[in-house]
């Protein structure tokens, strides 16, 4: 059984639907961060970097319980575990841990900051509203002309790092991002959105409450560390 620490973001939706797709039991445990709960004593004894997604493994390695944070660290263990959606063959192997790290280091981080600036900063943030819609804007044209010549990012088959990607690429209206003009991303979007796994995923994320938009000033502060949680 795995126990699943989650919420509604995409990082947490990339293991709902890792899950789906593997068809592992597995059991929610929601965290509502907008309630300052990542940082319990309990949660941050399995993340000690009090964020979300995080998975407790019942069956781990030699058969203990084993705990995973980092939605990439987790969909690379579960592809091992299982043995699916990671390539067998080295070079596809490689390839994808170098669009894996593209979504990790590049589109996840640019994409929540376009979001951020757009939706929580305080006014007089054009700068960072400008500068990360560029940087979403390049990533898009990146991932446009990738899926020119494959239905997948590593190719003609289906991996974690799709798993991975289309989360965030699915939240271009979120961002107010037209990729009206991007028919390979689009299309992409689209295939992906009709797996069955997918779906059953996003359906059950899309069920879950959380204290978001009813959250106080002072807890957006501290989930933003800003205000007096923040160090600078």
């Amino acid at each position: 059984m795995i126990d699943l620490y989650a919420l509604t973001s995409p990082n947490v939706q990339k293991i709902y639907i890792m899950l789906e797709e593997t068809k592992l039991p597995y059991k929610e445990h929601f965290v509502d961060v907008w309630k300052g709960e990542q940082y319990a004593p309990d949660f941050v004894k399995i993340n000690p970097n009090s964020k979300i997604p995080a998975i407790v493994d019942s069956d781990g390695p030699g058969g203990k319980p084993y705990t995973v944070f980092e939605s990439g660290a987790i969909l690379l263990y579960l592809a091992e575990k299982t043995g699916q959606f990671m390539p067998k063959d080295p070079v596809k192997r490689y390839d994808a841990l170098q669009w894996l790290m593209v979504q990790l280091t590049g589109i996840g981080p640019m994409f929540g900051q376009r979001v951020h600036f757009r939706r929580f900063a305080p006014p007089g943030s054009d700068y960072g509203v400008t500068r990360y819609g560029t940087e979403v804007h390049r990533l898009y044209d990146v991932m446009e002309q990738r899926l020119a010549t494959q239905p997948y990012i590593v190719g003609d088959e289906y991996t974690i790092v799709d798993i991975a990607t289309f989360p965030w690429l699915r939240n271009s209206t979120l961002m107010d991002i037209d990729i009206s003009n991007r028919p390979n991303v689009k299309r992409y979007i689209d295939t992906v959105s009709a797996r069955p796994a997918v779906q059953a995923a996003l359906g059950k994320v899309g069920q879950i409450k959380s204290n978001r938009d009813n959250a106080s000033d002072d807890q957006k502060d501290r989930f933003f560390n800003r205000g007096k949680y923040a160090r600078a």
